[in-house]
């Protein structure tokens, strides 16, 4: 239970508070290009719908991965079972906000009835998947790791300050090396009509069309994005669990359950 409500809390929290700079990164991602989409203009955009989903989403997320690990599996393991879970949630209001973020729609009515229509909400699931494990298969066994070493190197428990300063540097490199599969995501998600038959197909259209520059589309905003938001989505996480935890052995509620 405590992985599921601080997971929560840290994914609305990060994802509310750093919006702008998701939004910045899906419009230089979008086909239309970063003027087209916006540019600087209504960066909140979207921001119902990702606040809406952010707190299930992680909480999916934190829920699977602890509960992976209590039953042996690896962190690389873990987190990629936790993410196929957690984009059950995820790639709906992903592609509601992204159409948004993008200008396509002028409201949260006109993207969510568009998307029934042409029942969209799972555009682009396979290749967030397909980024989601690679990014969470480096991210997580070195946010494991760096508290590992810190706690070796201090001989105490790593705290949840420098478990969040594992969590952006770890953050930060699995951002810059998926940043291509998330290029393609965007584009899947905010152009259907153009790219829809499938992940490879769209690389193939893109590298064609535009090279390879491409795919390194928003990577700045997005490993700011992901490295900021490693350090408050996991240190906020670490937080949570701990005052979570003591709430829980001061009160002595039956209603909580052990710390993983």
């Amino acid at each position: 239970m405590l992985p599921l409500i601080a997971g929560g809390i840290a994914g609305f929290t990060t994802d509310v508070a750093l919006f702008p700079l998701d939004t910045l990164k899906t419009r230089m991602q979008s086909r239309e290009g970063f003027l087209r989409a916006g540019a600087f203009k209504g960066v909140y955009a979207g921001l119902g719908p990702a606040a809406v989903g952010s707190f299930p989403g992680a909480a999916l997320f934190f829920h699977s991965y602890e509960w992976m690990k209590q039953q042996g599996y690896s962190h690389m393991a873990s987190s990629s079972v936790a993410e196929v879970v957690a984009c059950i949630v995820r790639v709906p209001t992903e592609n509601v906000k992204q159409n948004l973020q993008a200008n396509r729609f002028a409201s949260v009515g006109a993207a969510f009835g568009h998307l029934v229509r042409t029942r969209g909400f799972y555009n682009g699931y396979l290749t967030t998947i397909a980024r989601e494990i690679p990014f969470s298969a480096v991210q997580f066994p070195l946010w494991e790791h760096g508290k590992v070493l810190i706690a070796r190197a201090q001989q105490r428990p790593c705290s949840p300050l420098e478990s969040a300063a594992c969590g952006s540097l770890a953050g930060g490199f699995a951002a810059a090396i998926t940043t291509p599969i998330d290029v393609v995501k965007t584009r899947l998600m905010t152009s259907p009509d153009k790219y829809n038959a499938g992940m490879l197909r769209a690389f193939a259209t893109m590298h064609a069309e535009e090279g390879f520059a491409v795919f390194a589309s928003g990577i700045k905003p997005r490993v700011m994005w992901i490295s900021i938001g490693g350090f408050v989505f996991l240190g906020s996480y670490e937080m949570s669990i701990k005052l979570l935890f003591y709430r829980c052995t001061s009160t002595s509620t039956t209603a909580c359950s052990a710390r993983p």
